[in-house]
């Protein structure tokens, strides 16, 4: 199974989920209520409550939301070749990567104790 598919949508919808799902984490670790969203600008601009520059630093992984619900449905995707898929799934990384280094004194901390 190593040959090219007519379109790489699945990854850059993935790409797209991990990127909202680690930035609603950091939202409630720091107790950030959001609204129910796909849009990672939104998310982003709300995440500068608890870390001034966040939003700044991870601007370019705006460009995910278009894949959250329309290349959810076979059929209504948008064609995504092998190389913008990657590029979403570097984005994709590099907002997972971003959210754990921020959270990694909070994982370190451990469970408080009573």
């Amino acid at each position: 199974m190593g040959g090219d598919l007519p379109t790489y949508w699945p990854a850059s919808f993935h790409a797209q989920q991990a990127a909202e799902k680690a930035l609603k984490g950091l939202l409630t670790r720091h107790q950030i209520e959001f609204a129910k969203t796909h849009n990672i600008g939104e998310l982003l601009q709300l995440t500068e409550r608890a870390v001034s520059g966040f939003s700044v630093r991870l601007d370019s992984a705006r460009d995910l939301s278009r894949h959250a619900v329309t290349d959810r449905y076979p059929g209504d995707e948008v064609p995504i070749n092998r190389e913008a898929a990657g590029r979403h799934v570097d984005l994709a990384r590099t907002v997972l990567d971003t959210v754990k280094a921020e959270l990694r004194s909070y994982w370190d901390a451990g469970r408080p104790s009573s």
